[in-house]
């Protein structure tokens, strides 16, 4: 695990500093933004292992900016976040899977929930892209 680098994006302070809270707990590194247009910033600036993005957010919502990561580098693990109703949420992240999320969890979500969901991602991660 260590010095693997998470980016969060989300437009929900209160959110991103949650989950930067549980990751940094866990060992991991974590860069922070608050929509996709950040987002990919610090994407092409840290060079992250992994991705967590919102989906529903201003200026670039998430579906836009898995697509923009992805092209940039494919094969990129991302998680997928939304809340909302169970069946927008459901939506969206189903749709964010189908477009190339490796995986999707609903918000709230417990740290655990998370931090398998994390774990998965790494390890799945072909060999020559692992710290």
């Amino acid at each position: 695990m260590g010095a693997d680098k998470i980016l969060i994006i989300d437009d929900e302070p209160m959110v991103r500093h949650m989950i930067a809270r549980i990751l940094d707990r866990a060992g991991y590194q974590t860069v922070s933004a608050a929509n996709g247009s950040q987002g990919l910033a610090c994407f092409r600036r840290d060079h992250p292992a992994l991705v967590i993005t919102d989906i529903i957010m201003p200026e670039r919502e998430g579906i836009g900016t898995i697509r923009q990561i992805l092209r940039e580098r494919p094969g990129t693990p991302i998680i997928a976040i939304s809340g909302g109703t169970i069946t927008g949420a459901a939506d969206f992240l189903a749709m964010a899977r189908e477009l190339g999320a490796t995986e999707a969890l609903r918000k709230p979500f417990e740290p655990a929930d998370l931090l398998d969901h994390v774990t998965r991602c790494l390890a799945a991660r072909p060999l020559a892209e692992r710290a």
